[in-house]
């Protein structure tokens, strides 16, 4: 019996900025992230390492406003090609939690693929408000998750428990949102795990 594919591939263009993905969620991690923002490159790459993604995301936005609009479009489009990717959601775990730690920050994710959109952010380093050139401002990260997991469709709860370092604290909440939905998203069974019958 041949296992269905679990890939998606979706493009979005407005006045702000223009984005190509491609996921796959049965792959070894690898993959490349584009988006004029290393810093968030660099996390793009953590969540496809840790979730055993295969990602890429190509991304050109209006940098010289803000990084806003490139991160939450970025957010929009990765959840929905991951909605997609993920099908009708039969057999999946769909529950999942961890905690990361990356040196002193530690960083808790919480996801079910409820088919709620829901996001809970606790999270506010203490530390260096801006990260790389082009900056990345680490608010942008809720922003981020809020427009993954409204396009996706999934409860998500990230929440820092401990952290000084802003770098730290931001890595470390992408590798636990990266392995929370590797566990979530893991196939174990066949049918759909709801009493509904449908997520």
């Amino acid at each position: 019996m041949t296992t269905p594919s679990r890939t998606a591939t979706a493009s979005r263009s407005t006045a702000e900025t223009s984005i190509d993905i491609a996921i796959d969620l049965d792959s070894d991690g690898s993959g490349t992230a584009t988006t004029g923002l290393p810093f968030f490159d660099h996390m793009l790459s953590q969540l496809g390492r840790h979730g055993g993604f295969e990602l890429r995301v190509e991304a050109t936005g209006d940098l010289e406003i803000d990084a806003h609009h490139t991160v939450e479009d970025v957010g929009i489009l990765l959840g929905s090609c991951f909605a997609e990717a993920l099908g009708d959601k039969a057999g999946v775990r769909r529950f999942a939690s961890i905690s990361v730690p990356l040196d002193e920050a530690l960083v808790e994710a919480v996801v079910d693929l409820s088919g709620r959109p829901f996001l809970h952010y606790d999270v506010n380093p203490p530390g260096q408000k801006i990260l790389g050139d082009p900056p990345f401002d680490p608010q942008l990260c809720e922003e981020f998750w809020r427009a993954f997991a409204t396009s996706a469709a999934l409860t998500l709860h990230i929440t820092l428990v401990r952290g000084r370092n802003t770098h730290h604290i931001i890595e470390a909440s992408f590798k636990a949102v990266a392995r929370a939905l590797r566990d979530a998203v893991r196939v174990e069974g066949a049918g759909i795990p709801s009493t509904k019958g449908v997520l």
